[in-house]
């Protein structure tokens, strides 16, 4: 029998997983969860490495690709931080508060119209302060966002981690930290497709679907780029609202 790997045995075997459904697109979401809760329950502690990305293929039988999306995912959600030519680690939890949402509060379709909402009122005004206030530099990174975006798109990715990143950045173009760091707190669980099939599911097919969210992240980057703060408003508000929309007729009558 092989030996299980521990924590801090860098030389065990991992374990052998049993045979399990695969789901294409959970798989990147199984890890970032599992993670997670190593983390929660402190089989992973602040300052922490996480094991290799081979370490991380082997025990969940995936591919470089969805290991390195899923370190994507808890880096957006700031869980880990990864030092270059050193490691990923986990880092601090953030301070404790009264506000919470957390990943059970998105356990149905109408939890994730619920946050959508929130979406609605506080980026859509986020993108117009954006256009007022950017500087050359945080147009440089929601292009590079949208770059990723384009390039994921013809990876067959998700690109949860690129739609993310370029939200960030617009919370960041404000000028005002609270944004970005209520951003950084939500992390990817506002991005839809994170807990629903939705790219999948999509009538005019994932593939589609994507690109429309792509052209939609185009717009608002045009209104902020051309510093048209009621443009930028209405294009973000358009494009929460259609995810909002689409998901409501994805529901059960």
């Amino acid at each position: 029998m092989l030996p299980v790997k521990t924590l801090g045995d860098e030389n065990a075997v991992p374990a052998a997983l049993p045979a399990r459904a695969r789901r294409p697109r959970g798989l990147v979401p199984e890890i970032v969860d599992t993670l997670a809760a190593d983390v929660r329950e402190g089989r992973l502690q602040t300052g922490d490495k996480l094991p290799t990305e081979s370490e991380l293929m082997n025990r969940f039988e995936v591919s470089r690709t969805v290991v390195r999306e899923a370190i994507s995912r808890l880096q957006a959600s700031g869980l880990v931080e990864t030092r270059h030519g050193v490691g990923t680690f986990v880092m601090a939890p953030p301070e404790q508060s009264n506000f919470r949402i957390a990943p059970e509060d998105f356990a149905t379709v109408a939890d994730v119209i619920s946050l959508l909402e929130l979406r609605i009122s506080l980026e859509s005004e986020a993108a117009g302060l954006a256009a007022q206030r950017r500087e050359d530099g945080h147009l440089q990174n929601m292009a590079t966002a949208l770059a990723a975006f384009e390039a994921s798109i013809a990876a067959s990715s998700d690109a949860v981690p690129s739609d993310f990143q370029f939200h960030m950045e617009v919370a960041r173009a404000t000028g005002n930290r609270h944004f970005a760091d209520l951003m950084t707190y939500l992390g990817t669980m506002i991005i839809p497709r994170t807990r629903l099939n939705t790219a999948s599911s999509a009538p005019e097919g994932r593939l589609a679907y994507l690109r429309r969210v792509h052209a939609e992240h185009q717009s608002i980057y045009q209104a902020i780029r051309a510093r048209d703060a009621e443009a930028a408003r209405a294009a973000m508000r358009t494009h929460l609202s259609n995810s909002r929309e689409r998901l409501r007729r994805a529901q059960p009558a």
